[in-house]
């Protein structure tokens, strides 16, 4: 036992200066001196194999040793042989299981199975390419794939006036922001399970002691699901949020849109005349809502202001101001931390800060609001809606009306 260990010693001071061949050598030469059993006592000491000792055994035994280039460790020509080399077509065996555009292909063998090392290892092998999961992965490497995630980038069919809607809504934007009128960008935040439930991202905690959460992801009837609906002051880099307890309604978006314009936007736009609203085409602030609108005349008649709205094209919500400069930042604020009661969710919305100055304001709203309400055709021509020349559907005013009408 003294001898492995002195052995192993020996070696572990020495061959992090030596090559593969050199250490090979190293290992022989201590076989050598030992004799009878070397070859097994010096493999135990080193973790070099018995193969490895042997040949330089040989090497040693041979003709004088040959200093080889700089820079190599082996004899041209000497080493493992490549996948390829041995196994021709591997390459392309592989490439076909793994081709994206093999998905939809019936005749793939894993079309309906995860393109797992594994899997692949033993479709190869089937195939006459005995291949380990380890060298599937390495081979996999080596023809330029990696595991990748799905991404989202496709937004559907592009509407032919999309480009022209976003810059007739940048210049209405623009040209309020210039009168110093008030913009707001509105728009739904993803509901949130309220109670002990997982919430994506990292906290820290101290070491071994993570919150602990539910196992299970069912609503808790006695709290429901947040429906945080949002309000973005563009201009002053401000929001409002209203978390409702209930559904998400056009009577909710408008009561949050209300909500800010009473607690926040009067403040500060004290001799406002018009609000602009940009917001998405669909959900409770859609185009095609007709509670949506009338909701809008009533706020319009309560305040006296014009409301003029600009929807983004189909498919653009990403591109909705409040998404990226206000919800982003109340999910970061957030992350790793269980949405255990509303009171949490508000002041954790409500502490919201940024480096460039964002402020953000969070209420409860605890009122019920009805879905599935039906909008007659007198109830909306009652309303006093202007449509604009540029798509009229996605671009109008809300005249504030004599209540009597």
């Amino acid at each position: 036992m003294d001898t492995i260990h002195q052995i192993t010693e020996r070696f572990t001071l020495l061959e992090q200066l030596f090559d593969e061949r050199n250490r090979r050598l190293l290992a022989a030469a201590e076989a050598q001196v030992l004799g009878h059993g070397g070859i097994s006592l010096v493999s135990k000491a080193t973790g070099l194999s018995r193969k490895a000792i042997s040949k330089g055994l040989v090497e040693l035994a041979g003709p004088p040793l040959k200093r080889l280039p700089p820079g190599r460790i082996r004899r041209a020509g000497g080493g493992r042989k490549a996948l390829a080399t041995h196994q021709p077509g591997i390459k392309s065996a592989l490439e076909r299981l793994v081709e994206p555009s093999t998905r939809g292909d019936p005749e793939s063998p894993l079309r309906w199975t995860c393109k797992s090392v594994r899997h692949l290892s033993v479709e190869l092998t089937a195939q006459g390419y005995p291949l380990c999961p380890q060298k599937v992965a390495d081979l996999l490497h080596e023809l330029g794939y990696s595991l990748q995630a799905n991404r989202k980038v496709l937004e559907g069919a592009a509407h032919p006036d999309r480009d022209a809607q976003f810059r007739h809504l940048q210049a209405a934007v623009q040209q309020a922001l210039d009168a110093g009128e008030p913009v707001i960008s509105v728009d739904a935040k993803k509901k949130e399970l309220v109670g002990q439930y997982r919430n994506n991202g990292q906290e820290w905690e101290p070491q071994g002691n993570p919150v602990e959460v539910n196992v299970y992801d069912f609503v808790d009837a006695a709290w429901g699901r947040a429906a945080p609906y949002g309000v973005y002051d563009i201009a002053q880099n401000a929001g409002w949020v209203s978390v409702g307890m209930d559904h998400d309604t056009a009577k909710f978006a408008v009561e949050t849109i209300y909500r800010w314009w009473t607690r926040m936007g009067s403040l500060r736009y004290p001799g406002a005349r018009r609000l602009v609203i940009t917001a998405d085409g669909g959900g409770s602030n859609g185009s095609r809502s007709r509670l949506w609108k009338v909701e809008l005349q009533r706020f319009a008649d309560d305040t006296g202001l014009s409301v003029s709205v600009c929807h983004l094209p189909p498919g653009t919500s990403k591109w909705n101001k409040i998404e990226h400069r206000l919800f982003s930042y109340i999910t970061e604020n957030w992350r790793g931390r269980p949405l255990t009661s509303y009171w949490v969710i508000v002041n954790l919305i409500a502490n919201t800060r940024t480096a460039t100055g964002l402020t953000v304001a969070c209420q409860i709203d605890d009122t019920l609001y009805e879905t599935g309400v039906k909008v007659s055709d007198d109830e909306l021509a009652r309303v006093n809606l202007i449509k604009e020349e540029f798509h009229g559907d996605w671009n109008y005013t809300i005249a504030p009306r004599n209540k009597t009408i």
